[in-house]
C-alpha cells in the first residue's frame, strides 16, 4: 500500500531578521496600521496593551513562536508575513506585511527586553 506523504510546511525564505531595520519595524508597530498592540503588549509602544496574544517583550529569549515553531529569525520573518500558512490554527491573522516589513518588525521584536 502506498502512503501519501505528509503535507509539508511552506518554504522558509531564510531571510534573517538581522537584515531588517529595527527602527523601521518599531515605526510600523507604533503606527497601529497592522494592529499589533490590539493583541500584544509591546514594550515602549504607547497604546492599549492587548492580552489576546503573548507580550512581545523578551521574544528573542523564547524557544518557540506561536507555541510550536522554533524561534529562529528566518522563521519569525516568515510567520509575520503569513501566520496561518505556518500555524493553521493560530489566532494571529495575516495582516499583509511585505517581506521587508516582516524583516523590520522581526528585527524590532528581537530588541524588546522582557
Amino acid at each position: 500500500a502506498l502512503q501519501t506523504p505528509k503535507p509539508q510546511p511552506p518554504e522558509i525564505a531564510g531571510t534573517p531578521a538581522s537584515e531588517g531595520d529595527a527602527a523601521r519595524g518599531r515605526a510600523l508597530v507604533a503606527s497601529g496600521a497592522y494592529g499589533c498592540a490590539a493583541c500584544h503588549a509591546v514594550p515602549g509602544i504607547r497604546s492599549p496593551q492587548g492580552i489576546v496574544g503573548p507580550p512581545l517583550g523578551g521574544m528573542a529569549n523564547r524557544a518557540f513562536i506561536a507555541g510550536q515553531l522554533p524561534n529562529r529569525s528566518d522563521i519569525l520573518v516568515a510567520f509575520l508575513q503569513n501566520p496561518p500558512a505556518l500555524v493553521p490554527k493560530t489566532g494571529m491573522p495575516n495582516v499583509g506585511l511585505s517581506a521587508r516589513q516582516a524583516r523590520d518588525v522581526a528585527a524590532f521584536i528581537s530588541t524588546l527586553e522582557p
